[in-house]
């Protein structure tokens, strides 16, 4: 979530150098070649059962890799890091609501509760600690694309148990040539339109932060979650996206905390920690 919570702020830094599908297909190819070398030879040896779930892959990969990085790197274009992070805090009832209309999950009053918690105390940041600031909240383009990348999101992590029983290795590398792929196209149409990157050393730190912390590193890690713990105890831990983001913005962005913010932290991390627990007993039940 860390490492996720830079790939925001790096998305709405560059946005002036870096159009949105320009950046997610360099994010994606440079993922695809690092982790080439380690994958390739196995996913040879998983050719079978790869084509044999093609399916599904396309499914996962169009989701995860394609569909939620190209509404997120487009909606940061137009609203800011923070509203983004705080709009992916909807992830986690996206993937309890989506896990029992598709596969019949019952979620512990335990994980409902934390995400209740959890939701109140990304509100709180949100409103700013006044109640009063419902009145004048804005929902612009930027935050409707966000919230679509969300439910790709969602999508993705409730759809994770088609996996198929591949290598993570080799999952991970497929899904990554299919956001490849996706992304391709979409980058072409923009370069087709005079759009060019603007190439200095923040474009390229910036590539290559996408391309290794928040691809290769997160998603094994986010991958190895569901797994370990199941989609709904994973899926809330997303709510840490807004903690860190806020935590990142006071060095790199120079925003003040405040008091709500403290407030609002302890409520995600009680949420977080509540949920952990009740899928940790559920599991053993």
């Amino acid at each position: 979530m860390l490492l996720w919570a830079g790939n925001s702020i790096v998305g709405r830094a560059v946005r002036e150098t870096v159009l949105p599908f320009t950046l997610a297909f360099g994010r994606w190819l440079g993922a695809f070649l690092v982790l080439t070398p380690f994958a390739l030879r196995k996913a040879i040896e998983e050719r079978a059962k790869i084509l044999a779930h093609v399916y599904v892959l396309l499914l996962l990969g169009g989701l995860g890799v394609g569909a939620f990085n190209a509404f997120l790197y487009s909606g940061l274009r137009y609203t800011t890091a923070t509203n983004a992070l705080l709009m992916q805090a909807t992830i986690p009832p996206l993937v309890l609501v989506l896990g029992r209309l598709l596969f019949k999950d019952r979620a512990a009053f335990g994980q409902m509760l934390g995400v209740l918690l959890s939701t109140i105390g990304v509100t709180v940041i949100v409103f700013r600690g006044d109640p009063g600031a419902l009145t004048r909240l804005h929902v612009g383009q930027g935050d409707l694309l966000v919230v679509c990348g969300c439910l790709a999101w969602a999508l993705y992590t409730v759809c994770l148990r088609l996996r198929p029983d591949l290598r993570p290795e080799t999952f991970v590398w497929i899904t990554f040539a299919i956001g490849v792929l996706t992304m391709a196209p979409l980058a072409t149409l923009e370069a087709s339109r005079g759009a060019q990157v603007v190439w200095n050393w923040g474009t390229a730190g910036a590539l290559v932060y996408v391309a290794l912390f928040p691809s290769v590193i997160a998603y094994f890690l986010y991958n190895g979650a569901v797994a370990e713990i199941g989609a709904g105890a994973a899926g809330q831990a997303i709510c840490l996206m807004p903690l860190f983001g806020a935590g990142l913005a006071v060095p790199l962005l120079g925003e003040p905390l405040r008091s709500y913010h403290g407030v609002a932290m302890a409520l995600i991390l009680l949420g977080v920690a509540l949920a952990a627990w009740a899928s940790g007993r559920k599991a053993n039940a």
